[in-house]
């Protein structure tokens, strides 16, 4: 495929997405994509990955996430109509569609991204699930989905199922234990990895800080 089509592609699904996601208030909005986007182009570059199929596999992540479809299938069914339609390339779509199917916290049952170009979009993702972005987003989901910010008398979950994740009542801070703060063991490549030191760090002062103010103990100079 010619760099030119491989442009008119990425510029369709850039359209194609805000038109999706725009009016998402649960932190999967338009500007995540824009983000996570950037940030994958930003690794490709420094791993040498197939940069079409990074860009063109963030742009349309979300576009499938389970959360916001009827099923994660349906989603994925969206997904592979729009690239067909689109003209990407029978291997290249495989390929995508790969990625976007198994990139998720659960979706590849823990195994690693079997390519370089899923590794660095999933690292992407994950970078903006964490550091001062993520907090926000973090809220703004708890919000979108009606948990309470915090119940000392809920403690975080060791052990889940993806029903009970997504499905038993929850507070938006133990969603930090369950998996916001796992995820800097989690990276693929040596450049998330070094990011994400610097966020995890922030969101362990974030929550230090939290604590103090809940437990009304932030009295500098009284």
């Amino acid at each position: 495929m010619s760099e030119t089509n491989q442009t008119a592609i990425l510029e369709q699904a850039a359209i194609y997405v805000r038109q999706e996601l725009e009016r998402d208030s649960g932190g999967h909005d338009w500007w995540h994509i824009v983000r996570v986007t950037a940030m994958a182009k930003r690794l490709a570059a420094g791993e040498q990955a197939d940069l079409f199929v990074c860009e063109l596999a963030a742009l349309l992540h979300d576009v499938a996430d389970e959360k916001l479809n009827p099923s994660k299938e349906a989603g994925l069914r969206k997904v592979k109509s729009w690239l067909e339609q689109a003209g990407v390339s029978p291997e290249g779509g495989l390929h995508i569609m790969e990625i976007i199917a198994t990139m998720s916290y659960g979706g590849g049952k823990g195994e690693p991204m079997r390519t370089l170009e899923g590794r660095i979009v999933q690292d992407a993702d994950r970078l903006d699930a964490i550091g001062a972005i993520g907090v926000a987003r973090t809220f703004a989901y708890g919000g979108w989905k009606g948990s309470p910010m915090h119940n000392p008398e809920l403690p975080p979950r060791e052990h889940m199922t993806a029903e009970q994740y997504r499905n038993e009542e929850n507070t938006t801070i133990n969603h930090f234990y369950e998996k916001l703060l796992k995820l800097k063991q989690r990276m693929n490549t040596d450049t998330a990895r070094a990011i994400a030191e610097e966020r995890h760090r922030f969101m362990e002062r974030f929550l230090e800080q939290f604590y103090r103010e809940w437990d009304a103990e932030d009295t500098h100079g009284l």
